[in-house]
């Protein structure tokens, strides 16, 4: 079965010659770079012209951006742009705990000149990105003998952690945008539980964010290392004070020093993003499928267990025969936001 097959997406704009030929911008806000791409349509595909990407703490405002690479790029006409942005869009705007100034299409439209602005949920975005794939844009992690339709869910942890799902219509797949990861997290042993603790003294409310972001990797290291004592060798010390990206520090020591630390913090959180994966699935009763994207999956990809990920995926409460047809999938692009916003804005509109 094919990706397009697997993933109808309900774009009704994608056959309409109104958007063919179509010259505008995509972009992927992130908390410490923001990517953009002039982009082209033809014949129902986006094509990704040119990239670029900026520091977003050094602009007073995302419109600064979009005109300085307008003048990199030397083309000043453009017929909309799509903006792809961490947190809930409302009404047009977003306001997020992660980017130094507030998101308005209204005000984007009139700085920048540009008439349609689509301003869209970052991993609502990657939901879009699914238009774009081919059939080798997925590993897959678990594939059931017996294929299911229905709701779709994606879970994507990076900078922060992302969720979203696909409504599934009985034809199409239909993208929305959710907040879940910021629902409490809750243990389940007793571990867990001076793990809930030791977070309860730094945050008062500790969600599921606060333990599947960059910060929550962080997290679970800093809880082994002050409340369960153990040692850090000077390989990793070395290591983490060399490498800017301490997930990656993390990474490396369990790669190529196999770290004790590192090795029970990355597989720890593995056992947890397993967990939530599975509270999302049934949350949204996605037997169409669950798509594990975001920045850290991406960096951890050649370590992950598929089968280890699926068991623990399948510990359940009564719903295992639900969940074991539903098929796994990890995205390995980082450019599903880039892309998928640029569906949204080419396409979702006749």
């Amino acid at each position: 079965m094919d990706a397009i097959s697997k993933f109808p997406l309900y774009l009704p704009g994608r056959e309409s010659e109104n958007n063919d030929h179509l010259s505008f911008i995509s972009s992927d806000i992130r908390q410490e770079k923001t990517l953009l791409a002039h982009c082209t349509t033809h014949n129902g595909q986006v094509i990704l012209e040119q990239e670029k990407h900026y520091p977003t703490k050094s602009y007073e405002s995302f419109s600064e951006i979009v005109l300085h690479f307008m003048k990199d790029i030397g083309i000043s006409e453009f017929s909309r742009i799509a903006v792809g942005t961490p947190g809930p869009v409302i009404n047009g705007q977003c306001v997020s705990i992660r980017l130094p100034w507030m998101l308005d299409a209204e005000k984007i439209k009139t700085e920048t000149g540009i008439d349609r602005v689509y301003l869209i949920n970052d991993v609502e975005a990657t939901a879009y990105g699914l238009a774009d794939l081919c059939n080798d844009s997925l590993t897959s992690v678990y594939e059931s003998d017996t294929p299911t339709t229905g709701n779709v869910a994606i879970l994507a942890p990076g900078e922060g952690l992302g969720e979203a799902g696909l409504y599934y219509d009985g034809t199409y797949l239909r993208p929305f945008a959710t907040e879940g990861g910021h629902s409490e997290f809750s243990p389940r042993t007793n571990i867990e539980v001076e793990f809930y603790q030791f977070l309860n003294q730094i945050y008062g409310i500790v969600s599921w964010e606060n333990v599947l972001s960059k910060n929550g990797l962080f997290n679970i290291f800093r809880f082994l290392r002050d409340e369960k004592r153990h040692p850090l060798s000077e390989k990793l010390l070395a290591k983490l004070q060399d490498e800017e990206d301490f997930c990656v520090a993390i990474y490396r020591s369990v790669i190529e020093d196999q770290e004790q630390i590192s090795t029970i913090t990355l597989n720890t959180y593995l056992e947890f993003l397993a967990r939530e994966a599975n509270s999302l699935v049934l949350k949204l009763k996605a037997t169409g499928g669950l798509l594990i994207g975001g920045e850290l999956p991406f960096l951890f990809r050649d370590y992950i267990d598929k089968n280890r990920l699926y068991q623990k995926f399948m510990i359940s409460d009564k719903m295992e025969r639900l969940l074991k047809n539903i098929p796994i999938f990890m995205i390995p692009n980082d450019k599903m936001i880039l892309v998928g916003a640029a569906y949204y804005a080419a396409f979702s509109e006749i």
